[in-house]
């Protein structure tokens, strides 16, 4: 009889799919808004924007597209490959918020982790997931979650210190793998 493999939910969007660098390219494309700006721990990146254009995230993020050309963070293609050969591993994106985002981020699954089955790719509201552990930026999604709770390090999330942090990909490797 063979063993079942463990469960792991990761979350897409900044832990496989850097959405702060898309907007700061749209900003910046805009409104001159630098690339380089820095990032202040324990703020959303669109705290730190002048107060005029701060809000405009939310009709780049109700655009059609957006979520399409994100880019993948390092060593994530090769870590979710190794967890996928190890776990069992699905990918959960709280996407009904954003009607738009789920072709796109279907389309970008697809393309960029195309060893991801379908049936493993859960678009969510509320992250209620049946899994042993999860990689998330969001804590948010932590709070009804029963398994090992791994918190993804992005700005937003720098001050909070109650979960195991991992800051990067091969850090998710080095405790799982």
């Amino acid at each position: 009889m063979s063993q079942e493999k463990l469960r792991i939910a990761i979350d897409m969007d900044e832990v496989i799919a850097d959405v702060i660098n898309k907007f700061l390219r749209l900003y910046n494309r805009d409104y001159n808004v630098p690339l380089d700006i820095k990032l202040v721990p324990g703020k959303e990146f669109y705290e730190i924007l002048p107060e005029e254009i701060n809000q405009k995230y939310y009709e780049y993020i109700h655009e059609k597209g957006f979520f399409r050309d994100l880019e993948l963070f390092p060593d994530a293609y090769d870590v979710i490959k190794a967890l996928h050969d190890k776990y069992e591993v699905y990918i959960v994106s709280a996407a009904m918020e954003f009607r738009n985002s789920l072709e796109d981020k279907f389309d970008w699954l697809a393309e960029h982790l195309p060893f991801i089955d379908w049936k493993h790719i859960v678009f969510c509201g509320n992250k209620i997931v049946d899994a042993d552990i999860m990689i998330d930026d969001r804590i948010k999604n932590f709070i009804d979650f029963k398994g090992r709770k791994l918190l993804f390090t992005s700005p937003h999330n720098m001050l909070i210190s109650h979960y195991e942090r991992v800051n990067n990909w091969k850090e998710v490797a080095a405790k799982l793998l």
